[in-house]
Formats: structure tokens, C-alpha cells, sequence
């Protein structure tokens, strides 16, 4: 089928990974469950509980949607590009009847498919520690993934443009980083000026949290539409430019 061309792509990547898997998950998970663990219990115990909830229970929800971005803009920037242009792996591919657009696509729905593995193993964390065993922790896991097909699709942007692995320290310090503080990870939207809060309520970041945190605390978000319609908005709009941004590179 014409529709699943980017499968047997999808499957390189997951065979190669599968020899990789544990270091692969620990790398992408370290980071945001660091923060959880130390932000949580550390700086935890010296703030009083926000929303009537224990810091740490706050935090999850933060970390869940942090580690689903950080996970999916590693694959769809230093593993996409190693496979792009270092290993040269998709100009070898195009030698089959695939296309250009089933490689992207299938990039983009493996590094969907990291994010929500990485989000999840902080879910089971969180479950493990009981900071929240809540039934509504399954409902996290679309989330997660969405979250994931947004940031891929950003990052498979930035791949298009990237010359070398260098570029990807824009992403990082002056897009990523940023959003993730902006975004109520850390500490509620509402504390930010107005008017930067009205902007940050918009980042991709802010949406996937106001829709993970409520989940992880047991309750159902308020008016989750809106900030399910912005994610699937930024995920179309941003994989759309980077099948655009990968054709005139590799028309060049």
C-alpha cells in the first residue's frame, strides 16, 4: 500500500535501535528524571504544595511532557542528521522505489515513537515512586506521544537547514530550553508577567503540560480542546515545512 511506503524505513530504524535500547532510553530519560528526583524531593520539601498538590506531583507532569520533547528533537536532529548526511543512510534508500517524503515521514513517526517510550518511563517512575497512581495515568500516554510528533516535527525542520551537528546548539539554547522554563514545567504559568504568560500559553511545551498535569494529578483537563487543536496544529504545520525544507536541500 502507496499509504505505508515509509514502513520498511520505520522498521530499519527501530531494528537499529533495538541493539541500542537500554542506553538509548537511559540517555533520553536521565536528564528529566533527574530533574524529578532532585527539583522533586530537593527543592520540593522547602516550597509549600501548589494547586493544593506536593511539588513533586507538580513536577511529573512537567517532567512526562520535557522528556517526550527532549527525546524526540535528539532522533529528529542528531540521529536523523547522522542518518542523512554523515552515513549518507537515506541517499542509499532513494536507490529503492521510496521517495524522499516516505523517508521523512517514517523519521518523523520513529522519533514519535522514542518520545513516547522516554515519556513513559518517566510515567512508570512516577508510578513506581508512588508520586501519582492515578487510573487517569493512562490518558497521558496520547499525550505524550503527541507531544512527541510536535517536537519531531520541529526538529526534523531544523535538520533540513542544519550543515553540521554544530547548528543544533541554536535549537537547544535559543528554542527548546527556553520553552521548557516559559512553559510551566517548573513552576505555573501564571507566575510569568501577563504578557508573557498570554505568550507562553501558546508554546507547544504549554499546551502538552496543561494537558499532562491534570492527568497525572487525577483529574480531567479544562478545556482540552484548544490545547489538543494547537498541538495537532504545530505537528501538521511544522512536518509539512520539513518535507518542504528536505526537498530543496536535497534538490540543491
Amino acid at each position: 500500500m502507496t499509504q505505508l511506503r515509509f514502513l520498511p524505513v520505520y522498521l530499519r530504524n527501530f531494528l537499529v535501535w533495538r541493539k541500542l535500547a537500554r542506553a538509548s532510553i537511559l540517555a533520553n530519560v536521565a536528564d528529566p528524571l533527574i530533574t524529578l528526583v532532585a527539583f522533586g524531593y530537593g527543592l520540593g520539601r522547602l516550597l509549600p504544595e501548589l494547586d493544593g498538590v506536593s511539588y513533586i506531583a507538580f513536577l511529573a507532569g512537567g517532567a512526562v511532557c520535557m522528556s517526550a520533547a527532549m527525546s524526540a528533537s535528539f532522533e529528529s536532529l542528531y540521529s536523523a542528521f547522522s542518518r542523512m548526511h554523515v552515513q549518507r543512510t537515506w541517499e542509499s534508500i532513494l536507490n529503492s522505489p521510496l521517495v524522499l517524503n516516505d523517508i521523512v515521514i517514517a523519521e518523523w513517526l520513529w522519533a514519535g515513537t522514542k518520545a513516547t517510550f522516554a515519556g513513559c518511563a518517566i510515567l512508570i517512575v512516577v508510578f513506581l515512586l508512588g508520586i501519582s497512581r492515578e487510573p487517569t495515568l493512562l490518558l497521558v500516554v496520547p499525550v505524550v506521544m503527541l507531544a512527541g510528533l510536535v517536537f519531531a516535527a520541529i526538529g526534523l525542520c531544523f535538520n533540513a537547514l542544519a550543515r553540521g551537528y554544530d547548528f543544533f546548539t541554536y535549537y537547544f539554547t535559543l528554542f527548546l530550553t527556553p520553552m521548557i522554563f516559559l512553559s510551566g514545567v517548573y513552576y505555573p504559568v501564571n507566575q510569568l508577567p501577563a504578557w508573557l504568560g498570554t505568550i507562553a500559553a501558546y508554546l507547544p511545551m504549554a499546551c502538552a503540560v496543561e494537558l499532562a498535569r491534570p492527568l497525572v494529578l487525577g483529574r480531567l483537563p479544562q478545556e482540552p480542546w484548544t490545547n489538543l487543536l494547537l498541538l495537532l496544529t504545530y505537528g501538521l504545520a511544522a512536518i509539512w515545512v520539513a518535507l518542504k525544507l528536505t526537498q530543496r536541500r536535497f534538490a540543491a
